[in-house]
């Protein structure tokens, strides 16, 4: 698994673009698969089914391999490959953007509309809340009570958060740690604890730190 940069999920990132006349209204939105990005382009379509032109593109996956782009009837290579490329020069994935368009009257000709799509599509990633997502190994430690504090300690130093604490007979703490580290944090907890204690290493998930 690799780490990768996308928009936040809490909310939809917009922002306006006028030249000659034409309006761009420009959409940003996070998604998951293609499923998704289908979905809220539909949903931009219904809302401005008045408008020319509601050109899209979106980038999925971890690596960002997975790429499709739409003119919806501007001319070829004029609309959702500036998009595209909007979104590839700020490295992002897991994004859709829908560029809407309502023509003034003025044509802008091919290298304007290549220019106009891209600011546009810019405007609203600029507008967007770009986070890193990471991954972390999830691990689960078990040991005895008189260890507690001692093991507590060395996560605070350490700067490790904790996830739960499960008390029962043991007491069993499950925390995060990046997958290069987990092995001489293990390393080190054998040495502090002398190997009094009990280690599940579980799959790797990605959560998100805002940039």
């Amino acid at each position: 698994m690799k780490n990768y940069k996308t928009i936040s999920a809490e909310k939809i990132f917009s922002a306006e673009y006028e030249i000659k006349k034409s309006k761009f209204f420009s959409q940003a939105k996070h998604v998951e698969d293609e499923a998704q990005a289908r979905e809220f382009i539909q949903q931009v379509k219904k809302k401005f089914f008045d408008a020319t032109h509601n050109c899209s593109a979106w980038v999925l996956g971890e690596l960002g391999d997975k790429q499709k782009s739409n003119d919806d009837g501007e001319p070829g290579g004029t609309a959702g490959n500036p998009i595209l490329e909007s979104i590839k020069k700020n490295d992002l994935t897991n994004i859709v953007v829908v560029v809407t368009r309502y023509f003034g009257g003025i044509k802008l000709g091919a290298g304007g509309l290549i220019r106009a799509y891209s600011h546009a599509a810019a405007l609203a990633i600029s507008a967007a809340e770009i986070v890193q997502m990471k991954t972390f190994k999830k691990i689960s430690l078990t040991l005895e009570y008189n260890l507690l504090a001692t093991v507590e300690n060395f996560f605070r130093q350490k700067k490790i958060s904790i996830e739960n604490i499960d008390y029962a007979e043991l007491v069993t703490l499950n925390i995060l740690i990046p997958p290069p580290e987990v092995e001489n944090f293990l390393s080190e907890l054998t040495e502090l604890t002398a190997a009094n204690f009990l280690s599940e290493v579980g799959e790797e998930i990605f959560l998100p730190a805002k940039i």
